[in-house]
């Protein structure tokens, strides 16, 4: 669409120290009913330790999948799979509400990052579910950036208008990547000049709620809660600002 875009990571994804939880739970699926994925490394791992422990997809059959969005959907159907419910919003909360009359006495497999909000196990555990979760990656921090995010927002020539963020750990790994010291709602007093005429483009509200936390006004929210709907509210925001 015409931007100059600069791409500096803010979160890494690592495999798990041990896929021994994991590969557990994928051995004994069918003690399960219910299959959520909230995220397409989470599905494209589970993929991969079902290959490497040579599941035949068959043992999947039984199972009804829940994708917290469109691409995890995506990301799902194209192994072969049916995916039975995606919430109309795109976040946790959703997920839970999507689930209320149908998970009451069923045995609940979830596979995600191993730092995540524990809204869907604990919702899931109150409506009479039995949750099992198992780690299927790791978000880190890329200290590689560090030097060239700092660099970047240095330079008034190429500060960027807008910056994306796509999940809380990408909002919390930029606080960390510009100051060590940043805690709570204050933004450090040496990165105020660093962030002069800058946007926050959030990919929706449990974002949006992380940056207000850290002491940054989210500008632009995303109505969709995904990529594509990201930026329609960028190129909206561009619009209405005139750049």
């Amino acid at each position: 669409m015409g931007a100059q875009v600069i791409e500096i990571p803010f979160i890494e994804i690592r495999r798990p120290r041990s896929f021994a939880p994991l590969d557990f739970a994928l051995q004994h699926l069918s003690d399960y009913d219910w299959l959520i994925l909230t995220s397409v490394n989470g599905v494209e791992t589970m993929w991969e330790r079902i290959v490497k422990l040579r599941i035949k997809a068959g043992k999947l059959s039984h199972l009804k999948i829940a994708a917290i969005g469109p691409a995890t959907k995506s990301a799902i159907e194209a192994h072969g799979l049916e995916v039975q419910v995606v919430p109309k919003e795109y976040v946790a909360e959703s997920v839970v509400k999507s689930l209320r009359r149908k998970v009451k006495g069923k045995r609940v497999l979830l596979a995600r990052a191993k730092v995540a909000r524990d809204v869907i196990p604990r919702e899931l555990r109150k409506l009479g579910a039995r949750v099992d979760v198992v780690e299927a990656y790791e978000t880190v921090l890329p200290k590689s950036s560090r030097t060239r995010l700092r660099a970047l927002l240095k330079s008034s020539q190429h500060r960027p208008h807008v910056i994306t963020f796509t999940s809380s750990s990408t909002a919390r790994n930029f606080a960390e990547l510009l100051s060590p010291r940043w805690r709570g709602h204050s933004c450090p007093r040496e990165v105020v000049p660093l962030l002069q005429a800058v946007q926050f483009a959030s990919i929706g509200p449990v974002t949006s709620a992380t940056l207000r936390e850290l002491g940054l006004l989210p500008h632009i929210e995303a109505e969709q809660y995904t990529i594509p709907g990201l930026i329609t509210a960028i190129k909206a925001s561009a619009k209405h600002n005139g750049m």
